[in-house]
């Protein structure tokens, strides 16, 4: 193991996965009474990295637990190799998508504990995206994820989930397909994003912005975060194409839209200070740094599995299935995300998820997507008191 000279007091290192050499980060307690303290694993999202976790890492390890952030498939540090062995080069657009499916993503992350030595983990906990590779490790491997963290993206499970009514007047389960065909037909016409970023032309949209790709991050991040003043999140009234436009446009894109001209609005207003508050220069030249190498592809082949439903089939052995061990869901109050499918957040506590208490769903006062960034101490908080709970 080597001292990361970014991050002081984690550890980061590589291990065999697979066909993957997973990096990863790596906060061990002062002390423990076991040679195996209890394990938490953290799952980024997108467009971030192991990295995102960094505020986090050290309380939780503080509190006695062996905390991992990994670099998932596609992403970052971690490197894909052939059947002979040899290191590939950065994902391109293809047409195989398989290693990018569902299914093989949690098993990335269960054969992840097996190369950690360890028969169980304490807590799984995703944000993002991540939140869904999260969400199914619990649901389709309970014995081995004692309980669940699902950030920001409520977890609506296997697909025979996300078409169950909602009770009372909440919102209804979305179409997709209609909803996605009406967009286009507004005036004017819309999309939404998880349709532009499996494009082809979303990596090289991003990678190459016009403003440069520092200062896209910089104002993606900025514009999901809550020092934009736009950012007003609630409850939708209906799962319509009406209703989801009036979403931010990073959400609901104009049809000509690329993602660097979608968060435009919010770039150019309001002021960049609180969000300096948490995203240093140096913070903002390693997402910088490591986007540059590889490029986005890789994480836009999840959204691409997930819009293409050939690559989902595999899941459907889990029809029916819930998750059984106790769950948390943790955001922001200025969060879209845990809004933008209507009824979302309804239907993960009543159908999907068996064991999530009232008080374990948590809207952090006045804090936008980057929860873990934003407001490392809250988030770090409210994982404790929810570990120190199952645990007991």
């Amino acid at each position: 193991m080597t001292t990361d000279t970014v991050l002081p007091s984690i550890v980061s290192n590589t291990v065999r996965v697979k066909d993957l050499d997973v990096y990863y980060l790596q906060a061990l307690p002062p002390s423990h009474p076991s040679s195996q303290p209890p394990l938490v694993i953290l799952l980024h999202g997108f467009p971030e990295l192991a990295y995102s976790w960094r505020k986090v890492m050290i309380p939780l390890s503080q509190a006695g637990y062996n905390v991992i952030a990994p670099d998932q498939r596609g992403y970052g540090r971690t490197t894909v190799h052939d059947s002979s062995g040899a290191a590939l080069k950065p994902v391109v657009f293809e047409d195989d998508l398989a290693p990018f499916r569902m299914f093989n993503l949690v098993t990335d992350i269960v054969l992840l504990v097996e190369a950690m030595k360890y028969q169980s983990v304490a807590a799984v906990v995703g944000h993002d995206f991540g939140s869904m590779v999260a969400g199914y490790c619990a649901l389709i491997r309970p014995d081995l994820f004692k309980s669940v963290v699902i950030m920001s993206a409520p977890f609506l499970g296997v697909p025979s989930f996300r078409h169950l009514p909602s009770s009372g007047n909440r919102a209804s389960a979305v179409a997709w397909p209609t909803v996605m065909k009406q967009l286009t037909e507004l005036d004017p016409p819309r999309k939404h994003y998880t349709m532009y970023l499996s494009t082809a032309n979303a990596n090289t949209d991003m990678l190459q912005s016009p403003q440069g790709l520092r200062t896209f991050l910089n104002d993606y991040f900025y514009a999901k975060s809550a020092a934009w003043s736009g950012n007003n999140p609630h409850p939708l009234p209906a799962a319509s194409a009406t209703h989801l436009a009036t979403l931010p446009y990073y959400y609901i894109m104009l049809l000509e839209q690329t993602m660097p001209m979608a968060i435009l609005d919010a770039a150019n207003e309001g002021t960049r200070s609180a969000l300096q508050e948490w995203l240093s220069d140096e913070d903002l030249s390693y997402y910088t740094s490591e986007f540059s190498r590889t490029g986005f592809q890789g994480g836009l082949n999840w959204y691409r599995c997930m819009t293409d439903t050939k690559w989902t089939t595999d899941m459907q052995i889990f029809t029916g299935k819930r998750v059984t061990v106790p769950a948390m869901f943790l955001s922001g109050s200025k969060d879209w995300g845990v809004y933008q499918t209507p009824g979302a957040l309804e239907r993960m506590k009543e159908y999907v998820c068996e064991s999530m208490d009232e008080e374990d769903v948590v809207l952090l006062p006045d804090i936008g997507h980057w929860v873990q960034q934003e407001q490392s101490e809250a988030v770090a908080s409210e994982l404790l008191r929810f570990l120190s709970k199952v645990s007991s």
